[in-house]
């Protein structure tokens, strides 16, 4: 649960139809926050554009990561991954294979509870007999000493795929460093079947905008080949952010911006998913700007392998649909920054739903009479605090939110942007 004791009251009965911008996609920065650094791109001219305030929190924790890496070789550096897991997991690869990179690696309790023994058994494996030594503290810290030679190892990772591909994405971008350094083919095996495969898809979509070359198979994948590409890829919008947008500009009558459909973000399948319930996107007049239209006349269906960060907001938007909906492959939710499918079940109890539980698949029916407000805690996690506040815009219901500065692991300027659409945020009595 979150330890915060700040609450803000969410409003929304004087909506009005205005642009929303998300921030830089972090997904897609923190890959190219590598990728920049691997191949002399540093600093990432589309993150420098952005400000600290309005770059996510996860981003600027890589960022300072990936500067420790940058400095000459010397004592241990201390990095702070603070609550990111996918930061901290690239960066832990990127140390080990960092040559005679020493560093120690820390991070909030919850970050600590969550899996990462695969990601360390995989780095152990392939680059222990070339002289890795990693570490781990109770949970903190994880200290990691990378080989200078790695030359005479197997030139390959093996890790499985079920708990999280933030493991196989985080080797793939390490296979790119070490391919740079050899010259050689770098592979990593998936055992299994693959969670999240979008999220991998994203990693291979960034490595080829740089210029590596890959050879794909069904659970292989080899870093083999690289040429520098004409001009350094530039950062779109976050797709995970956009969900909560498309919603509010739907209810508010406005439009998104930046919202690119040529992305590779998993989470862009919100696009396809809000169709289920009779709602549609359509381009507005100028290029990566769309706007919701339409009328709910169901319910919707979504899978946590495909896009689970989108939960949550799918979730939101059942609550106020004519008909129940389902969330499949919901367990993955647990492992998130907070129980992330408890922390979707309070929510839904307390606007007066129902939300029933059988197996991995989460029922969502809408109440009949929703209430005059509800609260929610926030338990820390940046995600269900923007769900909750995007249900009070969709509902028009007012929100007491118990830590509501979460936001920025993601999204920093998440609050103004609904002061935009003309909602209403106050302290708390």
């Amino acid at each position: 649960m979150s330890a915060s004791t700040h609450r803000i009251v969410v409003e929304t009965s004087g909506l009005k139809a205005s642009p929303l911008t998300p921030p830089v996609s972090k997904s897609d920065a923190q890959r190219a926050l590598v990728l920049g650094h691997l191949t002399g791109s540093w600093p990432l001219p589309s993150v420098q554009a952005e400000s600290d305030e309005d770059l996510p929190a996860d981003v600027r924790v890589l960022r300072r990561g990936v500067e420790a890496l940058r400095l000459p070789a010397g004592p241990v550096r201390d990095v702070d991954c603070a609550d990111g897991g996918a930061p901290f997991r690239i960066l832990a690869t990127q140390v080990a294979v960092t040559p005679g990179a020493r560093v120690r690696l820390t991070g909030t309790p919850r970050l600590g509870e969550r899996p990462h023994g695969p990601l360390f058994t995989s780095l152990k494996d392939a680059l222990g007999p070339a002289g890795l030594t990693l570490t781990e503290g109770q949970p903190w810290p994880v200290e990691i000493t990378a080989p200078t030679d790695t030359s005479s190892v197997e030139p390959v990772f093996r890790v499985p795929g079920s708990q999280s591909s933030q493991y196989a994405s985080s080797l793939l971008l390490g296979c790119a460093a070490l391919y740079l350094r050899e010259r050689r083919a770098w592979s990593v095996d998936i055992e299994g079947t693959l969670t999240s495969a979008g999220y991998l898809d994203l990693t291979l979509t960034w490595l080829e905008r740089f210029g590596f070359e890959l050879k794909k198979s069904a659970s292989r994948y080899t870093v083999c080949g690289y040429t520098p590409p004409p001009s350094v890829p530039t950062l779109p919008g976050d797709w995970s952010s956009l969900g909560y947008l498309l919603l509010v500009a739907w209810k508010a009558g406005g439009t998104v911006e930046r919202a690119d459909t040529a992305s590779a973000h998993p989470d862009q399948a919100i696009l396809r998913l809000i169709e289920q319930v009779g709602l549609r996107t359509e381009p507005a007049s100028e290029a990566h700007v769309l706007q919701v239209t339409g009328r709910p006349t169901g319910g919707l269906r979504a899978s946590g392998k495909e896009c689970p960060d989108l939960l949550p907001t799918l979730a939101a938007l059942a609550c106020v649909l004519p008909a129940p909906s389902t969330l499949t492959d919901v367990g993955i939710l647990r492992l998130k920054e907070s129980d992330r499918l408890e922390g979707i079940r309070d929510l839904v109890t307390a606007f007066g739903g129902k939300a029933e539980l059988e197996d991995d698949t989460l029922l969502v029916t809408s109440p009949s009479t929703p209430p005059a407000r509800f609260e929610m805690d926030s338990r820390g996690d940046h995600r269900l605090a923007m769900t909750a506040a995007t249900l009070s815009v969709l509902s028009g219901v007012t929100l007491v939110l118990t830590g509501p500065e979460c936001v920025e692991k993601s999204f920093p300027g998440f609050w103004r942007q609904l002061t935009r659409s003309g909602v209403r945020i106050s302290a708390s009595p």
